[in-house]
């Protein structure tokens, strides 16, 4: 049973690893747009709103779908005060923890309001109120559901990685 419960972490690990890889080119493009933008604000006095807004929609879509690869990595904040002396079986009891009663509850409840907050945007076609802003501003609210269910499923990967090492014999010296 074990191995059934391995095989869903590792996939969901291979998920979360694929999306972080592909959405960390997006910082390239950032950089690039944010380099753009200030050339042409301070040599040529010219910014559009789209420029703005997309710089702010590439942020907000590296922060949230690359989310669940950070976890993968364990690059979250985190007080490590005491967590980084604890033992292997120590970490995982607090993982598992920490993704039973705070990652995946939370999770859940971010992606159920902003799957209801998404499609309203979707559904009355929001747009940016700034006149030459970007159109279909529901698609960087959808990323919040995505973002919110790749890093709950990281979560669920945790856990299962906490159970999985809890279980297992104590290695005798």
């Amino acid at each position: 049973m074990d191995g059934i419960w391995q095989k869903m972490a590792d996939t969901i690990d291979a998920i979360n690893e694929q999306v972080g890889r592909t959405v960390s080119w997006l910082n390239l493009g950032l950089m690039i747009l944010v380099c753009l933008d200030v050339i042409s604000r301070y040599l040529f006095s010219e910014t559009a709103a789209w420029v703005n807004e997309l710089e702010w929609h590439l942020f907000a879509l590296v922060f949230l779908l690359g989310a669940g690869y950070t976890l993968k990595h364990d690059r979250h904040v985190r007080v490590d005060l005491f967590y980084a002396n604890f033992s292997r079986k120590d970490k995982a009891l607090v993982n598992l923890v920490g993704s039973l009663f705070f990652l995946i509850p939370w999770s859940a409840i971010l992606c159920y309001f902003a799957f209801g907050y998404s499609l309203d945007s979707w559904q009355t076609g929001e747009k940016s109120p700034d006149p030459g802003g970007l159109p279909m501003r529901y698609i960087v609210k959808f990323s919040i559901v995505i973002g919110m269910f790749l890093f709950m499923l990281q979560g669920l990967s945790s856990l299962i990685h906490s159970v999985l090492i809890l279980k297992e014999k104590e290695e005798v010296s």
